[in-house]
């Protein structure tokens, strides 16, 4: 699954050389076992927490590594930007983070990688941010055309737990409506389930970030490719 996704990404930029990309991928189970057994995104104090918050970000680097040889097996000139080494939090927010060095690696056409990740908190002393999370302060500076995010979902539900009609569109407009579906919808994750999801990409739209944000199923074959040529799957985040 994996290197299907690497391969659409490969095939998109072949397609149009001016395409630029950050990719972010979560931790999955390699990171939210031992998140949920140390209580990580909660704050880090105890020596035990510390271990625990050591463990988090060996699991993260790992599945990192897995998904960069994926990228470079298709020629994809990424380059990891760990997070725990460029940013910090306070209190469960993203407070400070240089992205100089992400811009100088766009504009040399490379494709920064980050991934949720475990982070140093002055207040909590350590934490843990998604990757939504992550782009939420990315797009505030790097002001992208659009956010992407390619899930296991085919996007919002509007029945979950049937899974039998996907919304279309969420807007402002019917934000407030769908809001008690969204909680439904919502699974173990120590970052957040769909509802965090929609509501921080709706605030990064209304805050004039990102023009649009489009969640949608990333493991439907050719989803990633048409995504990145502009079709609209799934669930279209937008301010209109």
């Amino acid at each position: 699954m994996l290197n299907q996704a690497c391969e659409q990404i490969a095939r998109a930029q072949a397609d149009d050389p001016s395409l630029r990309l950050v990719i972010g991928h979560g931790s999955g189970s390699f990171g939210h076992v031992p998140a949920t057994r140390y209580h990580t995104r909660q704050g880090v104090a105890s020596v035990e927490e510390w271990r625990g918050f050591v463990e988090v970000w060996q699991a993260a680097r790992a599945l990192n590594i897995i998904v960069m040889k994926s990228l470079h097996k298709f020629g994809i000139p990424a380059l990891a930007f760990p997070p725990d080494a460029q940013a910090i939090a306070s209190d469960g927010k993203l407070v400070d983070w240089d992205v100089t060095l992400i811009r100088t690696a766009l504009q040399n056409d490379l494709v920064p990688v980050i991934y949720g990740d475990v982070l140093f908190d002055r207040i909590r002393g350590g934490t843990i941010l998604s990757t939504e999370e992550l782009f939420s302060s990315l797009a505030t500076q790097l002001a992208p055309d659009r956010i992407l995010i390619a899930g296991t979902e085919a996007g919002v539900w509007q029945d979950y737990p049937l899974r039998q009609q996907v919304i279309p569109r969420i807007s402002p407009a019917n934000l407030a409506e769908i809001d008690e579906q969204l909680r439904a919808s919502e699974h173990t994750d120590v970052t957040g389930g769909m509802r965090s999801k929609v509501h921080s990409m709706m605030e990064l739209i209304q805050n004039g970030a990102v023009q649009d944000v489009l969640i949608f199923s990333g493991i439907e074959a050719g989803n990633i490719y048409s995504s990145l040529s502009g079709r609209q799957l799934g669930t279209l985040l937008t301010r209109d």
